[in-house]
This record gives structure tokens, C-alpha cells and sequence, in this order.
């Protein structure tokens, strides 16, 4: 099996939670896997986490990580926005 980039769309639970407490925590949860993150605007002042990571195709570690994303303090909800084989 190969390597796939998955990129999951990690929404605040409001426009007070400060994104960047929330960046540093996605950093520090994903570690080397994160290839990307990237804050994107959503709608009326409401911005959302964009993360990238690579894991292996078929491993079921995606899922794994979108669970624990939407663990993180101050998460309202976490989706894979994209896949994609490497």
C-alpha cells in the first residue's frame, strides 16, 4: 500500500476560541505526520483549520486522527475535506 495526504477541515466551536491556541495544539498532536495547516475563512468572521497529513493508505490511522482532533479543547467538528494518493 502507499502513502496518502488526507486533509481534515477542524472547525472552532465559535469565532472567540483563539486559533491559535488551537494551531499549537494540532501541531503538537500531529508531529511529523503534519505536512500542512493553514487557517481558511468560513462565514461571518468564522475561520477554519485546515491540517494535511500523510499516513499510510488502508491503515485506518485517518480515522484515528480525525477522532482525535475532534478531542482537542475548543473543537467543534472535524471532516475530511480531501484524499489523496502520493
Amino acid at each position: 500500500m502507499g502513502k496518502v495526504a488526507v486533509t481534515y477541515r477542524i472547525l472552532p466551536e465559535g469565532t472567540e476560541i483563539d486559533l491559535d491556541e488551537m494551531e499549537k495544539s494540532v501541531r503538537s498532536m500531529l508531529g511529523s505526520k503534519l505536512v500542512k495547516l493553514e487557517s481558511k475563512p468560513i462565514a461571518f468572521g468564522l475561520k477554519a483549520l485546515m491540517a494535511t497529513v500523510v499516513v499510510e493508505d488502508g491503515s485506518g490511522e485517518g480515522d484515528k486522527i480525525e477522532a482525535s482532533l475532534g478531542a482537542l479543547s475548543g473543537v467543534s467538528s472535524v471532516e475530511t475535506a480531501e484524499v489523496g494518493l502520493i
